[in-house]
């Protein structure tokens, strides 16, 4: 019994068998660049739709509903059909742009850009990592703890770790446009300047030894080679 155990053990283990072919756990896998005509071509469309919502919102609103110009009624009903679509088309596009950026900034690809970065370097790398990638506060824990295994040093990772969840890019076009590109870049350059000094300041004030010990344990752990199989 026991030797068909290691048996099934070793052949879990071992992999595809020659002639059989790999899984790789993509079905319908294309070539991106199949994707890029479509792409252009929605894009071009979302272009088209956004600079027509100005002409039809007031063509809806005037010659339509016959609304007086000037009337403060008019005029919030002029604003209500142009700025409703206008939130939902900028959503939608920069939902998908981050979406698509978001694919390729995973965990392990945000470790490696970080680790080695000089200090005053990697907080800025940090904090501009941390608007894209898909890490909240409540991942903040493993992701300093994978960071930390990394060798990143704790003010760049307390950098990266503040602007994932202050700098969100989803509020940050609701306020493009709701309230203009003035309103939108303040939310942004203080989200950055907070997470930017803030992990410069946390890396000058030495705070690696007070750490928990299980905390480098779990890097000691993770720096281990594979554990060998039995079979």
């Amino acid at each position: 019994m026991d030797a068909m155990e290691d048996k099934a053990c070793c052949d879990s283990e071992a992999g595809p068998g020659v002639g059989e072919p790999e899984q790789s756990g993509v079905i319908g896998t294309k070539d991106p660049r199949s994707y890029l005509l479509p792409g252009i071509l929605l894009l071009f469309g979302w272009w088209l739709f956004y600079r027509s919502l100005a002409p039809v919102s007031r063509w809806l609103t005037y010659d339509i509903f016959s609304l007086t110009r000037g009337s403060h009624f008019a005029s919030a009903v002029e604003f209500f059909i142009f700025d409703t679509p206008k939130v939902l088309l900028l959503l939608i596009l920069v939902v998908f742009g981050v979406g698509v950026a978001r694919s390729y900034f995973t965990p392990d690809r945000a470790r490696r850009i970080l680790a080695g970065k000089r200090e005053a370097v990697g907080n800025v790398f940090a904090a501009l990592l941390g608007i894209v990638t898909p890490f909240c506060s409540c991942s903040a824990v493993p992701m300093f703890i994978g960071f930390v295994t990394a060798g990143v040093p704790l003010g760049v990772t307390f950098s990266f770790l503040i602007s994932a969840p202050m700098v969100n890019e989803i509020a940050l076009v609701l306020l493009f446009g709701l309230f203009g590109w003035k309103i939108a870049a303040l939310y942004l350059g203080t989200g950055l300047a907070v997470a930017m000094i803030a992990g410069w300041t946390i890396g000058r004030l030495g705070v690696e030894k007070h750490v928990e010990s299980w905390v480098y344990q779990a890097v000691g752990i993770a720096g281990r080679g594979p554990r060998k199989s039995r079979c």
